[in-house]
């Protein structure tokens, strides 16, 4: 397996991800730039590196090209200790800190590393408090997600759980309402009421919730589809869903 195919969970690229990265605080063990490159944002990200006292690693562009996930590195790769996942309550927590109902998104087996990073970024500027996904058969925090976010992971809470029913019936056993979005249903996306604690599902790409989350959310609502394609990105449907929330609770 060539570097091209391997996942890293300790890896950030691409130039506005890096500097997103540096002014959010968050630990960078080394940055590395590929040899000729400073001019443009290079440069910002070099001086602030500079500032925090961060190890700046020059290399050669072949060398880069093999270091990199992403074929678009934009010549620079930071290397960072591993994602650090939270717990339920500490997403909660942000809620309580914002003096806010809590606005959690629940995602149900999202392989696509790239659908992932697009939901952190729509769920951050929403104003969503926290995720929460699988630890298996889905995608997990790494440099692609990181980059597609543009750097909302270093501003998202996000718990990494089991069992998806069991975090579900323990946001339940809180006070919070869990809907999820399912094609088959009657109901649709606006005619739902989102002002309280409120959890929202979206299911697999292809497959959709699973019957066992699925029964355990409180309703259900569908987008409507009107075309000869019937059914719409994960990442898009929860942009649909999340901002409908977004316009009932403010």
């Amino acid at each position: 397996m060539n570097n091209k195919e391997r996942n890293f969970d300790d890896q950030v690229e691409g130039r506005n991800a890096v500097l997103e990265l540096l002014e959010s605080g968050k630990d960078i063990n080394k940055i590395f730039v590929a040899r000729g490159e400073k001019h443009g944002s290079i440069n910002k990200i070099i001086a602030i590196a500079k500032e925090r006292k961060i190890i700046i690693v020059e290399k050669d562009k072949r060398q880069m090209d093999q270091m990199a996930q992403n074929e678009n590195y934009q010549g620079v790769i930071a290397i960072v200790p591993p994602f650090e996942y939270c717990e339920i309550d500490d997403i909660l927590s942000v809620a309580k800190e914002r003096g806010e109902e809590p606005f959690v998104l629940i995602l149900d087996s999202i392989e696509d590393p790239h659908n992932l990073g697009s939901i952190i970024r729509t769920a951050e500027t929403a104003g969503v408090h926290g995720i929460i996904i699988p630890k298996h058969r889905a995608a997990c925090v790494n440099s692609t997600v990181n980059k597609v976010s543009a750097g909302a992971v270093q501003h998202m809470k996000i718990a990494r759980v089991t069992n998806i029913t069991y975090a579900m019936n323990e946001l339940k056993d809180k006070g919070m309402w869990i809907c999820g979005t399912d094609i088959s249903t009657t109901k649709y996306y606006y005619e739902q009421d989102y002002k309280g604690s409120i959890g929202i599902v979206i299911g697999n790409e292809g497959k959709g919730m699973s019957d066992k989350v699925k029964k355990n959310c409180d309703f259900l609502v569908k987008i409507p589809m009107k075309g000869k394609v019937t059914s719409l990105n994960a990442s898009v449907s929860a942009g649909i869903v999340i901002y409908e929330a977004v316009k009932q609770r403010i």
